[in-house]
């Protein structure tokens, strides 16, 4: 199955570093105009590397979102598939839980959950008035269960993130936009999740890893695939789903 995006244009948020990046090469390599979004400077560098175009901002504020979006869409006429991985555990990873405030709370969620809803309505206008869409955001294993970073604001971003995109589905769908969610396993993609990595140890790896069914991690080039396939012609009849995609964790 050969899966092309030539001409299509794609937006890939959370794009600086990891699974983002890995994705924003998959696009480009699969023949996509891809920009990339970022709070994080790097995406520059990212952009360079690739051949793609940086934007800097901080998707969570809802204005900027919506003059990112509205930016891409005056340059290129239009705006075809979201592919959403900005997130993360904000440096907040095992924070106990009578450490949370509205501070560090709203900060996960607004990483997780916010830029994804502000950038989706922002681009729906765009992908209605095309009658084709797709919308592609990036949870996690801890939006189906709890989390192995044990944090609270976390997993609930992560479960919110799957609700935000089944509904989604239900609201665009007959605009001939699909909405879908690739959930990742634990992927050594990035610093945050290799300090993650070590932090278990070496008989904490061990288990880990004998708890999947592949008896082994993934790449970020595993997510970057389902993430491309849910954007492909061939997944038009594929919507409000989440894919694991975490070598079988048991």
């Amino acid at each position: 199955m050969d899966i092309r995006f030539d001409q299509r244009v794609v937006i890939v948020s959370g794009a600086a570093q990891g699974l983002g990046r890995a994705i924003a090469t998959a696009f480009r390599d699969a023949g996509a105009r891809v920009h990339l979004a970022d709070i994080n400077e790097n995406v520059r560098r990212t952009a360079t590397d690739i051949g793609a175009t940086a934007h800097v901002l901080d998707l969570s504020d809802r204005a900027a979102s919506n003059a990112l979006v509205q930016e891409i869409a005056g340059q290129e006429g239009r705006i075809d598939i979201l592919a959403l991985a900005a997130g993360g555990v904000c440096g907040l990873a095992d924070l106990p839980f009578e450490d949370v405030t509205e501070e560090n709370w709203g900060r996960v969620f607004g990483a997780n959950v916010e830029g994804a809803l502000w950038l989706s309505q922002a681009a729906a206008p765009f992908m209605r008035k095309a009658g084709w869409g797709r919308i592609v955001i990036i949870s996690s294993g801890a939006g189906l269960r709890p989390s192995l970073t044990g944090l609270h604001a976390y997993t609930s971003a992560k479960h919110a993130v799957i609700g935000l995109t089944k509904q989604l589905s239900v609201g665009l769908a007959q605009y001939g936009i699909t909405a879908n969610s690739v959930a990742p396993g634990l992927i050594r993609s990035n610093p945050t999740t290799e300090l993650q990595w070590e932090g278990y140890g070496p008989e904490g790896q061990r288990r880990l890893v004998e708890s999947l069914h592949t008896k082994r991690l993934g790449k970020a080039e595993d997510i970057a695939t389902a993430t491309l396939f849910f954007a492909s012609e061939q997944a038009n009849w594929i919507t409000g789903q989440v894919l694991s995609v975490d070598g079988g964790r048991s």
